[in-house]
């Protein structure tokens, strides 16, 4: 059962008062003969209530959430392949009110059934340095590659689940894994729940629930989990994208140390005094091109809704705790974009970060590097529709004969075959140039080549609506 439909038959109980409840149980006879027929899902859902009404303690939402996702791992673990079945165990982990429990059930489940399998992927990953093919994935993970990748994608949810969970119940957490902080020491005075049972159970003989298990766990070291949390996000970005890199190569001697340990303990985490070389390694990482290519060549960016997002936040949310200059990232992820041919969503992007935040800490010559990048990119578009487009007009070939030489010299210097969207609608590229003005100074040496560009864009799109 999903978790959504088990929060929805939850809630169906919780609007009950009491004298619905002998209505709800004696309707149970009817939807019984209704499900024989054809209404199996209904059946189910009358008898969960029924039973639910019978037993509220030991049935109580905590605890049905908490033992649908332990089940649901429990049975992932089987066939590791059908990683629908992590994904459900996750998700239903996500409607657990209680911190303690969901901390407890987060914790087991990552010790007892993922840090293995998560370890074989990072150490394959980084002696192949790149995205591994399906055999090599099979043969060390014991998945084939479009597994691991949806496995990954899991590893990254239950260990931000954990981080989540942890922010509520410890003191003054870190957010930024290389500030050395014992968060498992410090707990807020957040009161454990009391696991209670009907009167019918109480002298009954058995194993511990898996409630009772999680209650029993000890705390998490905050930094440690966030440490695991960042090589998650690399390996299912690198899966997600066939990414070239060495994932554990992207940090120092204690960072790799402190991997796959158990989450409880305290681990020397990375200081914030990084090693500039490892911390350039880390900028090429992210801005390699590679990663760019790849992410829009396999798994093409929307244009807009909620995925819109993630590429983008994801890299900022890398780039941070890395420790690479935001501002480069900032100004990539905006030329990615306009690369891609997402010129409304760089457009966003742009004055998201760009204007509201990076150009009040941007020093001058750094707006001056964002424009003459977006002067290149508008450089190589005008290029592919004036030099390579076999589809171009007589007019763009018209116009093209009466460019100044030295425009015409540069444009045939620009290489469209960079750019993953080469044909843009002229009014994108107009607004583009329009942008890139604004970035650069009037005594900038190149503000009168885009002057020059934006009114050849301009002359071509009059041209092509005649």
């Amino acid at each position: 059962m999903v978790p959504e439909q088990l929060k929805e038959i939850l809630q169906r109980k919780e609007n009950q008062d009491g004298g619905d409840k002998k209505e709800q149980i004696e309707d149970g006879g009817g939807a019984e003969e209704k499900g024989k027929s054809s209404e199996d899902a209904d059946r189910t859902t009358e008898l969960l209530l029924a039973v639910c009404q019978r037993f509220p303690e030991s049935l109580s939402p905590d605890l049905l959430f908490a033992h649908c996702s332990w089940e649901y791992v429990v049975q992932w673990n089987k066939d590791p392949e059908e990683t629908r079945y992590l994904f459900c165990a996750v998700e239903h982990l996500k409607f657990i009110s209680s911190p303690h429990i969901q901390l407890g059930i987060s914790t087991m489940m990552w010790s007892t059934f993922i840090v293995k399998r998560f370890s074989a992927a990072a150490f394959l990953m980084e002696k192949v340095g790149k995205s591994p093919k399906d055999r090599l994935c099979r043969r060390d993970v014991g998945i084939g590659d479009k597994a691991m990748t949806s496995f990954l994608g899991c590893c990254v949810q239950l260990l931000q689940i954990l981080i989540e969970v942890t922010g509520l119940l410890v003191t003054n957490q870190s957010s930024l894994s290389f500030i050395p902080f014992y968060a498992d020491s410090t707990m807020e005075d957040v009161p454990a729940p009391e696991l209670s049972v009907e009167e019918v159970w109480s002298g009954a003989e058995g194993p511990a629930s898996i409630a009772d298990l999680a209650l029993e766990q000890r705390g998490v070291h905050y930094p440690l989990v966030q440490h695991h949390w960042l090589l998650a996000s690399l390996l299912h970005a690198a899966m997600s994208f066939s990414v070239k890199i060495k994932p554990l190569s992207l940090f120092d001697s204690k960072g790799k140390n402190a991997f796959f340990r158990d989450l409880t303990t305290i681990q020397l985490m990375p200081s914030g005094d990084m090693d500039p070389g490892l911390v350039s390694l880390r900028q090429e990482a992210i801005d390699d091109p590679s990663f760019s290519t790849s992410a829009h060549a396999s798994i093409p960016l929307p244009s807009d809704g909620p995925k819109a997002d993630w590429w983008p936040s994801l890299c900022m949310d890398l780039g941070s705790l890395l420790q690479v200059n935001p501002d480069i990232l900032r100004r990539h992820l905006v030329c990615e974009l306009y690369n891609q041919g997402l010129d409304l969503r760089a457009e966003e992007v742009t004055d998201m970060v760009l204007w509201h935040e990076a150009l009040v800490m941007l020093q001058v010559e750094d707006k001056d590097v964002l424009g003459s990048q977006l002067l290149v990119l508008t450089g190589q578009r005008l290029s592919y529709s004036l030099l390579h487009n076999q589809n171009r007009t007589q007019a763009a070939m018209e116009l093209l004969a009466r460019l100044p030489p030295t425009l015409c010299t540069w444009l045939k210097a620009m290489d469209p075959s960079e750019l993953r969207c080469p044909l843009v609608s002229l009014s994108q590229t107009s607004q583009l140039i329009s942008r890139l003005i604004e970035m650069l100074p009037e005594n900038h040496a190149q503000y009168s080549l885009a002057l020059h560009l934006l009114e050849t864009v301009d002359v071509l799109s009059l041209s092509t609506d005649d």
